[in-house]
């Protein structure tokens, strides 16, 4: 990447945090940007130079707040500390393509806000854990180096053991480590894909053996680490290609350094492919295959190709001796049923499972 990093050339600044922490981070990471200073409801300007925006503002909203789940499909409860909107890197299928209809990022700075909301939730019941994570409306990482927001809420979180946080990233960042948190407390994950799609439809990203060395670093540090296959892609040579990344985890880490891996299927608004034409990018092969649209208004594959699939998947990892842990991101009892042969509520719900692999290092 030349030039400007994620090429962000312009800096807005809601008046409300200008002098925050965050502000002073983000111009000393980015001192060419253009930085303009917005009363209430302005907008910002246009970035110069064909750039892109960082919007430092003061989030209006809840902090915390569940997973945007359908109940027809099993979830796993996670929460969201929401901590932006959108992302620097270019994935096709990536949701947020049809929840933001430009290239602003966000990034909210009224910590102090976010903080007094967490601690009264957080602290309420000390025995109750909360698996929580920062990477649903945003790339939990892919900003760190200019706010660093990870840092300065792994510092607040040091204070509550009963907090389990799961960072989500297609990047190779490890700057939050300088917050030194405690292993136990910080699951740090990443998004994997079929080499094929990574080169073609996640522009951007870093490369998968730079995300698999920093998952090594990180087990290294006493961590363990949580891997997402999602979406997986039905291309030709879709087998070849999982195979090939399913190996190469294993290259890298054993199976007791993951504490949870997900599988989900490829999904999407309707109205994704006409957004990436209208981008001027062509449509990608896995996005014509057949499709059925589900309860959630989303389109997916048919439920055999998906089985398919997520059964191949599951059989190269039982190779490397990788089961336990593995679990379906929005799927149906069925197909819990047909790859695996039970269900989520069989292991007791998909919640309670996912806490204890997130607590038990002896999973």
């Amino acid at each position: 990447m030349t030039g400007p990093m994620w090429d962000i050339t312009a800096l807005a600044v809601d008046a409300a945090v200008a002098g925050s922490a965050m502000v002073a981070r983000a111009r000393a990471a980015l001192p060419e940007a253009a930085v303009t200073v917005l009363e209430p409801e302005a907008l910002p300007p246009p970035a110069p130079n064909g750039g892109r925006t960082l919007h430092i503002k003061a989030h209006r909203g809840r902090f915390l707040r569940p997973c945007p789940a359908t109940r027809s499909y099993r979830c796993c409860s996670y929460q969201i500390i929401h901590i932006g909107e959108n992302c620097p890197m270019d994935c096709s299928y990536c949701i947020l393509r049809a929840y933001f209809r430009d290239r602003t990022l966000s990034a909210f700075a009224n910590t102090e806000a976010m903080f007094d909301e967490l601690g009264r939730i957080f602290g309420r019941d000390r025995t109750r854990t909360f698996r929580v994570g920062t990477g649903q409306f945003a790339d939990s990482l892919a900003l760190e180096p200019i706010t660093g927001h990870t840092r300065e809420l792994l510092g607040f979180l040091a204070a509550f053991d009963n907090v389990i946080l799961e960072l989500k990233s297609k990047t190779a960042d490890l700057s939050w480590m300088a917050a030194d948190p405690h292993p136990d407390r910080v699951l740090p994950a990443w998004s994997l894909n079929a080499p094929e799609i990574v080169a073609a439809e996640e522009r951007d990203t870093a490369p998968l053996t730079a995300r698999l060395a920093a998952a090594r670093e990180c087990v290294r540090a006493g961590f363990r680490v949580c891997l997402h296959f999602d979406p997986v892609c039905l291309f030709p040579g879709w087998e070849r290609g999982y195979a090939a990344t399913v190996d190469m985890i294993f290259d890298y880490l054993r199976p007791r350094d993951i504490a949870y891996m997900s599988l989900g299927s490829f999904r999407c608004l309707p109205e994704l492919p006409g957004r990436l034409a209208a981008e001027g990018r062509a449509v990608p092969r896995y996005m014509l295959n057949e499709f059925v649209v589900g309860p959630d208004g989303k389109k997916r594959l048919l439920r055999p190709l998906r089985v398919r699939q997520f059964r191949f998947l599951v059989d190269r990892l039982a190779k490397h001796g990788f089961s336990r842990g593995l679990y379906f991101c929005m799927e149906s009892d069925e197909v819990w049923r047909e790859v695996l042969g039970h269900t989520s509520r069989d292991m007791g719900g998909l919640a309670p499972y996912l806490l204890d692999m997130a607590r038990n290092r002896g999973g």
